[in-house]
């Protein structure tokens, strides 16, 4: 959705209290898709600061299912976002780019929230996921998930650097 900012930077130090409801349904990257099933509506605060600076504010939770990272069961991740960012208007497009400001969610004077929230969630994802503390993972032989149960497979691992004193033993039998 976007929000028209002319509103907010006609005076200075005024504040526009909103509540949006985004329209972002996924959350696409280059790890995977990750469909959000419930999103609560975007409580922002635009306030201008005067001289061409527009703080924005906000709070969001989104949850979704991202797979452990141990066994790959999906878990159910509630992931809650303070937003704080203030822009500086005055700067073109180009500007912003050329020193390195991530403020791809101000197009001309209109603020893409989907962009916003986007960029948020994106910073904010988590850096391990697990289903429970004490996860035991999948079998690398055979892709069984451990928390169900034990698969049968022989899960001794020689040392790489003692298998030439391995095959001796085996030879001698």
């Amino acid at each position: 959705m976007l929000i028209n900012l002319t509103d907010v930077l006609s005076c200075d130090e005024k504040v526009v209290k909103r509540t949006v409801e985004t329209e972002l349904k996924s959350f696409d990257t280059g790890l995977g898709c990750y469909p959000l099933s419930e999103e609560e509506p975007l409580q922002l605060t635009l306030t201008n600061l005067g001289k061409d600076k527009l703080l924005i504010e906000g709070s969001v939770k989104v949850k979704t299912e991202i797979p452990c990272d141990r066994c790959l069961t999906k878990v159910e991740t509630l992931i809650p976002l303070t937003i704080s960012r203030e822009v500086d208007m005055k700067q073109t497009a180009e500007g912003r780019i050329d020193d390195l400001d991530e403020t791809d969610f101000i197009i001309g004077y209109n603020l893409d929230t989907e962009k916003l929230v986007y960029g948020e969630l994106l910073v904010n994802w988590p850096m391990k996921t697990l289903c429970r503390e004490d996860c035991k993972g999948i079998c690398r032989k055979c892709g069984r998930n451990l928390n169900e149960g034990p698969c049968g497979c022989d899960t001794v691992e020689l040392d790489p650097r003692m298998a030439v004193i391995a095959e001796i033993f085996k030879n001698s039998n």
